[in-house]
Parts: C-alpha cells; structure tokens; sequence
C-alpha cells in the first residue's frame, strides 16, 4: 500500500455492503482484502433500527470479523443526550439500545462507548495519564471506570483545583478587558470615535469584566459547596 492510501477506510453498509437482503457482488472479498491488508476498517449506516449486535452478527455470517467495527446513526444521536436526562423514544431496537449505553449506568460508574472504536485505546491512555487516580476497564469495545468515594483530602484538592480555574477565568477575562480597551485606543487615535466615545466604551467594557468576574466566582463557590457537602 502507497503512502499517499488511507491508513483506514469507513464504508457504508447500505449500498456498498449490501442492498436491502441481498449482498452487493465482490464487497465481501474487497473487504476481506483490506482487512487482510491490515487496513483498518469501520462500519457505518445510518439504518436506526438494527443494533450494532445485529450489524456485526450479519457482518460475521458473510466471514467479516466486526466486533467493535460497526457504527450506526442511533449511537451517533446517543452522543447528544446527557447521562440520566428523560427522552422519548420514538425508534427501533437500535436507538433504544445505543440511547441506553450512554453515561452511568450507576452512581459509582461512568460508561464509555466511543463513537470511534479505534480509538478506545488512546481515550484509556489518556484517562490513565490524567492523574486522577482512576482505573479504566477496557474490554475492547467499552471503557467501565468505577469512580471511588471521595475522601476529604480529595474534595479538599477538587476545591483548590476549582479555585485554580476559577482565577484563570478570570485572567483571561482581564486579557480580553486589556485587548478590548487597547483596540478602542486606537480607534480613538485613528479619529474613529471621540475622547468621549473610548470613555463610553473603557466603562462597557469593564462592566462586562467585572459581571463575568462575578458568574465566575458564583459558578465556582456553588461547585466548592457541592464537592464539600455531597
């Protein structure tokens, strides 16, 4: 294989796998081929109502090694939807599945099932190098991790760790304060506005500052509170 072929290929199942029930002439063996090849390959459809489950089982009756191959519409839509938020379901085994799968399962638990299965490896990697003192499960297709009891040393390094961020916010803040009046300075030399106008603008602006300075300190105060007393 050329430098300038992709290291990985994403077919659709749906017209170049298969037309409805019946297998499309010579898709089997060109994938057989890649896959002998060594070139990763993924799976997609935007057929909502199979499961992956059912996607790799067909896959695997052609002689297609699928596992953790297949993606489908229904998991990418999964992705939308906050862990433990209430949805309406209105589709297939698919979506049900896929919208089950997402977030924690438990309290103690945080499920991942990456929209790319390729890459379940690499998330694992970065959770580990985290520092955060979690153990991811990897079991090829889905990351388990089970979150601890936070002791009081810990929630007592979250809060110094969320007062960290918090005046980096606000740095950030002052540095945009900081570009925003140095632009209307030299508006204000180019003849753009009046002496009057950049007055105008210097009090706006540190307004803005000093109200998103304050969300900042509420945001963070409240999540201290919640980390110290849950």
């Amino acid at each position: 294989m050329s430098e300038s072929e992709p290291l990985a290929w994403v077919l659709d199942l749906d017209g170049v796998l298969w037309r409805g029930p019946e297998v499309i002439p010579g898709s089997v063996e060109a994938v057989l081929r890649l896959l002998g090849a060594g070139v990763d390959v993924t799976f997609c459809t935007n057929n909502s109502s199979a499961t992956v489950e059912a996607n790799e089982s067909a896959l695997s009756g052609l002689g297609i090694p699928a596992e953790g191959r297949v993606v489908t519409s229904a998991a990418a839509v999964a992705t939308l939807v906050r862990p433990h938020e209430r949805v309406l379901v209105a589709g297939g085994a698919g979506l049900r599945e896929s919208l089950a799968s997402v977030g924690a399962p438990e309290a103690t638990q945080i499920v991942i099932r990456p929209f790319d299965p390729g890459t379940i490896k690499d998330i694992e990697k970065a959770i580990i190098a985290s520092d955060l003192g979690l153990n991811p499960q990897n079991d090829g297709r889905i990351i388990r991790i089970n979150i601890p009891p936070l002791t009081t040393e810990t929630r007592r390094k979250l809060v110094t760790r969320i007062k960290e961020l918090t005046e980096e916010a606000k740095i950030s803040l002052r540095n945009v304060r900081r570009d925003g009046n140095k632009a209307a300075e030299t508006e204000e030399k180019d003849k753009l506005m009046s002496e009057d106008e950049l007055k105008d603008v210097k009090e706006q602006v540190q307004e803005l500052t000093k109200k998103f300075e304050g969300l900042a300190a509420d945001m963070a105060k409240s999540r201290e509170t919640e980390v110290m007393d849950n």
